[in-house]
């Protein structure tokens, strides 16, 4: 993760399946899995792992580090959007839609944050906050509306699903759409508690 000198191709390729097999196996297995059982999955030997992960704990960063990064990519295109409503409402989409796949949001609480890692999610908090003032100057969202409540709310359609047995895979299409429509500004009642400290 630190290394700054491109990946040859096999090497990238092979870096990609075992943290694809890696968030596959601790999808299923938890934080249990072992480094043997996600070579396999990759097809790959445990001696692959272990050249581009010296720990399961550099891996379970690997995969934190990736999913996070992948939505500030979409956090800061988002950003030069012309219409900021549908910009936040985008963003919180995409980031329902990537724990939807695969719930690996227990992983972020595994260990101690790197510093790439917290890198990347202060960035990311810094995004949100940025889209969601964006969107209240446009009078998209209400005007007591933080991007701390934000933050707090891209895990709650997801959240609310798992209580459901046999869910349908987009349901919580459902519960973004019932959480979007108390954020707009229209019929808003005042808050009853100001918003938590959140980065």
């Amino acid at each position: 993760m630190t290394s700054t000198r491109p990946l040859r191709a096999d090497a990238a390729r092979n870096r990609r399946r075992l943290l694809a097999a890696a968030a596959d196996e601790f999808a299923e297995r938890g934080l249990d899995a072992s480094v043997a059982d996600i070579a396999r999955r990759a097809g790959v030997g445990k001696g692959t792992v272990f050249r581009h992960f010296a720990t399961k704990d550099d891996l379970i960063s690997a995969i934190v580090f990736d999913r996070i990064d992948a939505l500030n990519t979409v956090g800061e295109r988002l950003l030069e959007a012309a219409d900021p409503g549908a910009a936040l409402l985008e963003f919180l989409t995409v980031a329902a839609h990537q724990r939807q796949q695969l719930d690996l949001s227990f992983l972020q609480e595994a260990g101690e944050l790197t510093a790439e890692v917290a890198r990347v999610r202060t960035q990311m908090f810094h995004t949100v906050h940025t889209l969601v003032d964006r969107a209240r100057e446009h009078g998209a969202v209400r005007a007591d509306v933080t991007g701390a409540d934000i933050i707090l709310l891209m895990c709650a359609p997801n959240h609310v699903t798992s209580y459901v047995p046999d869910a349908p895979p987009d349901l919580w299409r459902r519960y973004l759409a019932i959480i979007f429509d108390g954020l707009r500004p229209e019929g808003a009642h005042p808050l009853p508690h100001p918003p938590p400290a959140v980065p």
